[in-house]
């Protein structure tokens, strides 16, 4: 049995979302527009590191840039990211966490894997 495409998009903004530093910026803009610049201060990376994953969330289509002179503030494209993003931490909330201690996704540290 194939995955629908659907399935396969899904699976795509998920992937896109599970890198921490694209998920870091996700959530920095869910309060409000930001450049580059802010996003470096704020999450403490290299411009290169946050350049290339704006570059990425923009290519994703959930990211856009607004020109304003010589500078570029990003937002997010959807209200709908943001839903997501709070509908996953009711889960995890709910659940307890567990996903952090499964063995496939959870984090090392969580699972005593990194022992």
């Amino acid at each position: 049995m194939t995955d629908a495409p659907e399935q396969l998009a899904a699976v795509s903004l998920f992937h896109s979302l599970a890198d921490p530093t694209r998920l870091r910026i996700v959530q920095r803009l869910m309060g409000g527009e930001g450049r580059v610049r802010d996003l470096v201060d704020e999450l403490g990376l290299a411009q290169s590191t946050i350049s290339e994953h704006v570059a990425c969330l923009r290519d994703c289509g959930l990211v856009e840039g607004r020109v304003e002179g010589r500078q570029v503030f990003y937002s997010l494209t959807r209200p709908e990211l943001n839903d997501i993003l709070e509908a996953a931490e009711v889960l995890l909330a709910a659940t307890g966490h567990k996903v952090d201690l499964c063995a496939t996704y959870g984090r090392p540290e969580a699972t005593g894997a990194g022992r």
